[in-house]
């Protein structure tokens, strides 16, 4: 259990600050409304974007030992706690300021691990019915077409919508590590469960690029933590057979509760990170001076040769005399 929950740790330093990096990578490239090659080609000239994929792969590497030796449950809010991760190093690196709130749910975080970590029993089984493997694969390809469909949208909305895909996907990913069969290298290529951990892979970071494009790089990271948290806990528990260690299920799912609920405490913290790359408002153009122009008015004030005062009404005016 320690290789498995060292391993995930690690892999949680990898994420945030591999998701820091996509987002300066993302918000360089030209804003699509469509998914098309134009923007993964925008993406990979990017060197902010490929060190943070790389991060994240690294992330998914190390991911892999603790997805085989530890519950899912543990696992899940390990390395989306990446969120905290973030917050630290957008405040190093972005400039970002880290207000009260935002400390809070850093040690919210940290708390929530560690009541998790001591609750935490054995993983269950590491295999399921071929039902469920098809199951995955199914459920990756309603995530890209869903994916597609949103990619034509913009606004909070579709960030939000695209991050529960980005969520989706990477949560078929981690069921997919779990359950594959790894018997033999020909078994792996006629396993479902393996081209639903490469496209739900791709297509979760497909959906993250693009829901970064139009939100904040923590709110979109927060709504991905919704499916990608929850959806593989519960599926762990309830078909794979994960539990808490005997008389500790309340600290374990207190501690869950508790580090998923700083994730969205923090998930405010991406305002702040996006009003810092925003160029300063020009000045508002000076208002136009109410009233007739005095330089036309002092030209029609000067009396010519030949003028005559009038006070008729009061005021000093000047009347053409007739010759």
């Amino acid at each position: 259990m320690l290789l498995g929950l060292t391993t995930a740790l690690v892999a949680t330093v990898c994420f945030g600050f591999g998701s820091v990096f996509q987002a300066g990578g993302a918000r360089e490239a030209p804003h699509a409304d469509r998914v098309r090659v134009g923007l993964l080609a925008a993406l990979l000239r990017s060197w902010r974007f490929l060190l943070g994929t790389g991060l994240d792969i690294a992330g998914f590497a190390l991911s892999v030992v603790a997805l085989r030796t530890l519950p899912l449950f543990l696992v899940q809010a390990v390395t989306n706690a990446s969120l905290a991760v973030t917050a630290l190093a957008a405040a190093r690196l972005l400039g970002a300021r880290l207000h009260r709130a935002d400390l809070l749910g850093i040690a919210a975080v940290v708390v929530g691990l560690t009541l998790l970590a001591l609750g935490s029993g054995h993983a269950g089984r590491d295999h399921a019915p071929a039902a469920f493997h098809w199951a995955l694969l199914a459920t990756t390809g309603l995530m890209l077409l869903l994916t597609f469909l949103l990619a034509r949208r913009s606004g909070n909305a579709a960030a939000v919508g695209l991050g529960l895909l980005a969520g989706v996907g990477f949560g078929v990913t981690s069921l997919a590590v779990r359950v594959l069969d790894v018997a033999g290298p020909l078994d792996v290529f006629t396993d479902p469960a393996a081209y639903g951990l490469a496209l739900g892979g791709l297509g979760g970071y497909l959906a993250y690029a693009l829901a970064l494009q139009r939100g904040t790089v923590t709110a979109v990271t927060a709504a991905g933590t919704v499916s990608e948290t929850f959806g593989p806990a519960l599926v762990g528990v309830v078909a794979l057979g994960d539990t808490a260690r005997p008389g500790y299920a309340w600290c374990a799912l207190t501690g869950f509760v508790v580090a998923v609920s700083g994730t969205f405490v923090l998930s405010r913290f991406g305002e702040v990170d996006s009003e810092l790359d925003l160029p300063p408002a020009p000045a508002p153009p000076a208002p136009a001076p109410s009233g007739p122009d005095p330089g036309r008015v002092a030209r029609a004030a000067r009396p010519c040769k030949g003028d005559l005062p009038d006070k008729s009404d009061g005021e000093v005016r000047t009347e053409r005399q007739v010759p």
